[in-house]
């Protein structure tokens, strides 16, 4: 080869001349020396176990002397006491059966006691005859794979143990999750009737939908009776979620029960509602409100006609299916959220139930689920008055399940709890039935 400039490459470089010299050393390293300072270690035994050669590597690693190794220990001697029972047991009975080992894991004991962990292959060498001369050991040190096989073996009962404090910890969770879920159903149970009681006349019917079952809902109504042949009854939705809308849930349901006691007309009721929420909350500096609307219906039966007065705080307005197939809602226009004034205007409304007529309350909840395809849009009022058209005419009960069939349409779009109490005259008196038990629908 030639250099750019034409001139003859030299023959050779001070590389090429350092390699040759490691080369020729490597050629004149002995047999002797590669085996006694060979990076691993070796010995031969005669059959008996007896140590006839042994080099310096494992002498080092053992901190022994050869004189007090060599015609002195057999193999199994420089074993620990476990390695001692696994060498007679297992080791040199199949060394003698196979002829040869490889890889077996043993402890060596070291000068000062300590262990060496190391990795073994044995071989028996034969004479000319077949039969057994010697036993050639290699042995190398395992200390770093023994060091990452413990640290492996620590890791992985590590993640053992964090997987088995983690699902203990989830069926903790999950059992603590059920308890929570059944004790805040009967507490919400609490909050609305167990059965709604039997009103001459009329036939009723109620549901109730919790959305989250971890979380206590804030939809409320009752049926009660009050002076005369007269009844009460309100329907609301209290502002929040959890214990606090539970309270205010409680003490709405006892002091609109109370006021109708003192003063069963409708707008008296929901103005003793407001001041009592006002002062128990707004004047602390912490407003608590709720929509409701409450009712006063008295029964004509057979000596005239079925009279409904409302009264509402910003509450959804009733809807009234008539006996014709018409449906319409009652407007309560004017009526402000109840608690949030010290007087709040209060929007109140007036109709009468002829027999076949239904009329039905119901909380947001229901107008305000999410329907289509990306649940962006709310099924609104509008829908609900065509839905009730396309009932109508309904008695109660029939009106409640087809809106509790309806509630389960919208799946995960229900995401918030609803109230429906319905209250209906009998299109033949002779077939008034008792009032029908509340349904409550929990998630699962």
């Amino acid at each position: 080869m030639c250099r750019a400039n034409g001139a003859p490459e030299p023959a050779g470089t001070g590389d090429e001349a350092g390699t040759d010299a490691a080369f020729t050393a490597l050629l004149e390293d002995s047999a002797e020396d590669l085996y006694e300072s060979a990076p691993c270690g070796y010995l031969s035994t005669m059959m008996d176990g007896t140590i006839a050669k042994i080099n310096a590597t494992l002498l080092d690693w053992l901190g022994l002397e050869r004189d007090a190794v060599v015609g002195r220990k057999r193999f199994a001697d420089l074993l620990t006491i476990g390695g001692k029972l696994y060498h007679e047991t297992h080791f040199a009975p199949l060394l003698r059966m196979q002829g040869e080992l490889r890889g077996i894991a043993l402890d060596l004991r070291r000068q000062g006691g300590d262990r060496l962990p190391v990795l073994v292959s044995a071989v028996v060498k034969y004479g000319t005859g077949g039969e057994p001369l010697l036993i050639r050991v290699t042995v190398f040190d395992a200390s770093d794979r023994r060091s990452y096989e413990t640290e492996l073996l620590h890791r992985r009962k590590e993640a053992e143990r964090a997987h088995a404090e983690a699902d203990e910890a989830r069926q903790q969770a999950e059992t603590d999750r059920a308890r929570l879920a059944d004790a805040l159903a009967v507490l919400q149970r609490s909050l609305v009737p167990d059965s709604l009681p039997a009103v001459p006349g009329l036939e009723t019917a109620a549901h109730y939908h919790t959305a989250a079952p971890d979380q206590l809902g804030g939809d409320f109504y009752d049926l009660f009776p009050v002076a005369g042949d007269r009844w009460a009854f309100f329907l609301g939705d209290v502002c929040g979620k959890g214990p606090e809308a539970a309270s205010l849930t409680s003490l709405t349901r006892y002091t609109l029960r109370a006021a109708a006691h003192h003063d069963p007309e409708p707008a008296a009721a929901l103005a003793t509602l407001n001041a009592v929420l006002h002062e128990r909350y707004t004047a602390d500096g912490d407003p608590r409100y709720c929509t409701c609307v409450f009712g006063i219906v008295e029964p004509g039966g057979d000596h005239g006609p079925t009279i409904v007065r409302l009264a509402s705080g910003g509450h959804p307005p009733a809807l009234v299916l008539r006996s014709d197939g018409r449906a319409d809602f009652l407007p309560t226009p004017g009526g402000l959220l109840v608690g949030v004034l010290p007087d709040a205007p209060i929007g109140t409304a007036e109709t009468v139930l002829a027999p076949g007529d239904t009329i039905v309350l119901y909380t947001d909840g229901l107008t305000e689920a999410r329907t289509g395809p990306g649940r962006d849009d709310l099924y609104g009022e509008d829908a609900l008055r065509a839905f009730g058209a396309d009932l109508a005419p309904a008695a109660p009960g029939e009106v409640i399940t087809a809106l509790t069939g309806l509630l389960d349409s919208f799946g995960d779009g229900l995401d918030d709890d609803t109230a429906l109490l319905a209250l209906g005259v009998p299109a033949d008196s002779s077939l008034i039935r008792p009032a029908i038990r509340p349904a409550t629908s929990f998630p699962a």
